[in-house]
């Protein structure tokens, strides 16, 4: 093999070589958005009365939780490694120190050994991080006592509109468009063949059209044009599209059941169920 075929070999896996060394999206170096976090501090302040002043962060890059100064009343608010989390939590109720932490949604009731000393809550939240990794986060707190979890609606509602504002700041998106039943575009049209959905347009049905009156205002159009429909044409479209909205839904109702596998309680499993709740 001549000089040059090497030299190309090694230019070539130069790339594959360099991504070797290049750090990982995991869930343990996720650092928050200051934003994402001053959202779920102040509904965890105001949720449980915690002093603003009091919150710590433990987890920074290089950081020993350990061995932190816990000392004046603190309460740990913060995004630990999720791999240890199990192991966090029990260092925190063995020495009293309150806390609420990010954790992984999917798998937050997996810690058997904490799972029945604290709260877990559920909000529908996810959150892009600071690396790239999309993560759906609740979180679990050493308040809310005697409660094992606990949905949140609010605090998702707000965790995911600063997710929403913050993705509008970084990304440009296409505008979406609504059209009366008198316009027919293509897109349209291709979506209803994809649902079934038989429909025709006649020529002393349509007119072409490019843009509406409203549009040429606002210097916008119809992508790739469309037709402007008589009355019984719009009134076979308003048709067409109920038909393929509800075959939409049908479609997804049914992709979900066939994901679905039903579990059954066993006779012992009956028997702590019939047992639980009793004084």
């Amino acid at each position: 093999m001549g000089a040059t075929s090497k030299s190309r070999i090694k230019f070539e896996d130069y790339e594959g070589f360099v991504e070797k060394f290049k750090p990982k999206k995991t869930t343990d170096d996720c650092y928050t958005p200051p934003e994402i976090y001053e959202v779920i501090r102040d509904w965890a302040c105001a949720e449980y009365g915690i002093d603003p002043a009091k919150v710590v962060r433990p987890f920074y890059p290089g950081g020993d939780y350990e061995s932190f100064d816990y000392s004046g009343g603190a309460v740990v608010l913060d995004n630990p490694p999720f791999s240890m989390l199990t192991r966090i939590c029990e260092f925190y109720l063995s020495r009293g120190v309150p806390f609420f932490l990010f954790a992984p949604s999917l798998t937050l009731l997996s810690g058997s050994k904490t799972c029945m000393r604290m709260c877990h809550i559920l909000c529908d939240a996810c959150i892009e991080y600071e690396n790239g990794a999309i993560v759906r986060t609740g979180f679990v707190t050493s308040y809310d006592e005697g409660i094992v979890a606990r949905t949140a609606p609010e605090l998702g509602k707000a965790i995911n509109a600063k997710v929403d504002e913050l993705h509008r700041r970084e990304h440009v998106e296409l505008p979406k468009y609504e059209y009366p039943d008198y316009v027919v575009t293509a897109a349209m049209m291709q979506r209803w063949s994809k649902y079934g959905i038989e429909f025709m347009v006649r020529r002393e049905d349509c007119a072409h059209i490019g843009k509406l009156d409203a549009q040429k205002e606002r210097g916008k159009a119809i992508f790739g044009s469309g037709l402007l429909l008589s009355e019984r044409a719009a009134a076979e479209r308003a048709a067409a599209e109920r038909a393929a909205a509800e075959r939409a839904a049908a479609e997804r109702a049914a992709a979900e059941r066939a994901r679905a596998h039903v579990w059954e309680l066993s006779d012992r499993e009956r028997a702590i169920v019939a047992h639980l709740g009793r004084s």
